[in-house]
């Protein structure tokens, strides 16, 4: 949906409710069940503690983006149906319509900055051969540690990386 006025359309405004509660619901069990599970779960070698961390927090951010768009969208659909129609123009206060319609398109944005990061990091991590994608993909799942020299050095910048970063935040504080 790209434009409010498109919600006067009963049968739209109905279905985005059902489509977003829908949504949510499969969001929050997916979470409760996935959170059991270690995040490196089909890991062949030892994942670096920063890594296991990174990993973690940008797992988190996606959940919470995927929780955050359906109830954004259902706080729209309420508002509009309540009578908040009119967005604020560039000489007038904000309106709740427009935190909300502004909230809802940073968490789109940010959830497809997050899902493009989690394909870029499950492609590295097969090309790697580290054995995460074969816990995360039912194709291609012959994954062997790789013997390919230049990925072999940046796997190496990467593991100094994650070395500096750890020692920043492992430094006695005394």
């Amino acid at each position: 949906m790209n434009e409010l006025e498109e919600l006067e359309d009963t049968n739209l405004l109905l279905f985005e409710i059902i489509f977003a509660s829908i949504f949510l619901i499969i969001v929050i069990l997916r979470y409760s069940y996935m959170r059991r599970f270690k995040t490196f779960l089909g890991a062949q070698e030892p994942v670096h503690i920063v890594h296991y961390y990174f990993a973690r927090t940008v797992h988190r951010a996606m959940y919470a983006c995927f929780i955050l768009l359906p109830l954004t969208g259902l706080m729209i659909a309420g508002l509009y149906s309540q009578g908040y129609t009119v967005n604020a123009t560039p000489d007038e206060e904000q309106t709740v319509m427009d935190v909300v319609l502004d909230l809802h398109g940073a968490v789109a944005d940010l959830s497809y900055m997050l899902i493009f990061l989690h394909i870029g990091a499950a492609i590295y991590s097969r090309i790697k051969g580290e054995g995460v994608w074969s816990s995360m993909v039912p194709i291609l799942n012959d994954e062997k540690p790789t013997e390919n020299e230049m990925v072999k050095k940046i796997a190496a910048i990467e593991e100094k990386m994650y070395d500096k970063v750890e020692s920043l935040f492992s430094r006695d504080k005394a």
